[in-house]
């Protein structure tokens, strides 16, 4: 049976992405500080069309958390495409591309109903308007016992912590400070975490939580 889980790179003073989010810094001015660590990897590199890159403690990580992956939740900010009713004259397809990353349905958080939209690579997007627990709901039934990954962005972290949805959090801790931004954390209410590993690596940290309910 799989998990409800997500991952994200967070600052030393709790951001998951700077401020100023908009269509030319999709992760906040000076968020882009936060994945540098994978960035450099070959492991990312590949997943993503490139050559090159390096092997490091980051690696098994990354291949780890990104793995037996069934189904994914994300919110509207983090899919893209500007706030309020979708654009159907240009329709908004994600900031990946043709082939997201994603191999897999992923459930997108929004006020606005759209049709799904079927990308190359096994990728599905679906829109649900019912909130997080609707969309959670929709991914573990297709997930076929593979993970449930909720890819974010914080806002949606934090709702389905706050929801009881989620059961484990793996943070990669990146030594930089933004000053502002989208903390993670702001607004949980009295989440119960349990540390289950911390692995170091160059310029971050990967730490592994349990969440109790």
């Amino acid at each position: 049976m799989g998990v409800t889980r997500t991952h994200l790179s967070v600052s030393l003073d709790g951001y998951a992405a700077g401020p100023g989010q908009d269509v030319d810094h999709p992760v906040g001015v000076g968020g882009k500080a936060l994945h540098e660590w994978a960035f450099a990897l070959a492991e990312w590199r590949g997943s993503h069309g490139l050559s090159g890159g390096e092997e490091n403690a980051s690696t098994a990580v990354l291949r780890e958390v990104e793995g037996n992956v069934g189904a994914v939740v994300m919110g509207r900010n983090m899919f893209g495409g500007g706030p309020g009713p979708w654009d159907e004259e240009h329709p908004w397809t994600g900031w990946w591309g043709e082939e997201p990353p994603f191999h897999a349905p992923v459930f997108v958080l929004t006020h606005h109903p759209r049709e799904p939209v079927d990308m190359k690579g096994g990728t599905t997007f679906h829109f649900v308007t019912e909130g997080p627990e609707a969309a959670v709901g929709y991914a573990r039934a297709v997930a076929d016992g593979q993970d449930v990954l909720v890819a974010g962005g914080a806002a949606t972290v934090r709702a389905c912590l706050n929801a009881g949805l989620l059961d484990r959090l793996d943070l990669h801790l990146v030594p930089v400070l933004l000053g502002a931004g989208e903390r993670l954390f702001d607004g949980v209410d009295g989440a119960v975490l349990e540390q289950e590993r911390a692995v170091e690596a160059p310029g971050v940290t990967h730490l592994r939580y349990r969440v109790h309910r």
